[in-house]
């Protein structure tokens, strides 16, 4: 039975990744670095900054530097996006479907929890979600399931009754790997290079209750 659902945010509640691309290459651009569309496509959508960050420059970036660098590059994205916040469509109307019907939501996302803030925020949605963890609350980042076995013991609920809804590799495969069903949102990859899921969707415009519903049938 359906119980929770609980939401990654880069390209699941909205569609942040061309504008990460955008900070990245601010970023990278300062360190006359210049990554393709296709490296950052590979090697930057549904991934941590540690990685990103010791991908694209090359060596082991950690601790305090990694702290510090992290900040630069979310900075540079949270001044881009503040007044670009645009949830994907149909999302906030599939949300209040959830609400109404009593549906636990919750966001676990592998970006800051500045980042979580400005977007929640923006949205108006924070009071209605039971559970919302960010980078910072968790030691091991997705495809670990961690930060979805964390949120479901939050709710109050069992993996097996939690839906998750991701846009990546590894984020798909975290939320399959908590024993959750999952629904892969096409933002950013096509269906073959997402894990199997239950369920894939373009956008929110056609999702019902009911549909999720069946799932768990």
């Amino acid at each position: 039975m359906l119980k929770a659902v609980i939401f990654d945010m880069d390209g699941v509640i909205c569609h942040t990744n061309p504008f990460h691309s955008i900070a990245f290459q601010q970023f990278f651009a300062k360190r006359d670095l210049n990554p393709t569309q296709a490296e950052y496509a590979e090697h930057m959508y549904g991934k941590n900054n540690g990685y990103i960050l010791s991908h694209f420059l090359g060596r082991k970036i950690e601790g305090e530097e990694l702290a510090l660098l992290e900040d630069e590059k979310e900075g540079l994205f949270r001044e881009i996006y503040k007044s670009e916040v645009n949830p994907i469509s149909g999302f906030i109307e599939f949300f209040a479907q959830l609400k109404s019907a009593d549906v636990l939501t919750a966001v676990a996302t592998s970006a800051p929890r500045a980042n979580l803030d400005l977007i929640i925020g923006t949205l108006g949605i924070g009071r209605l979600m039971q559970s919302q963890l960010a980078s910072e609350d968790v030691s091991n980042h997705k495809p670990d399931p961690e930060v979805y076995l964390k949120s479901a013991a939050i709710l109050g609920v069992r993996p097996e009754n939690c839906l998750v809804f991701e846009d990546s590799f590894s984020g798909a495969s975290a939320g399959l790997n908590a024993g959750m069903k999952v629904v892969g949102v096409l933002s950013s990859h096509t269906i073959d290079e997402l894990p199997k899921c239950d369920l894939y969707i373009e956008d929110y415009k056609k999702l019902d209750l009911n549909q999720i519903q069946q799932l768990f049938k």
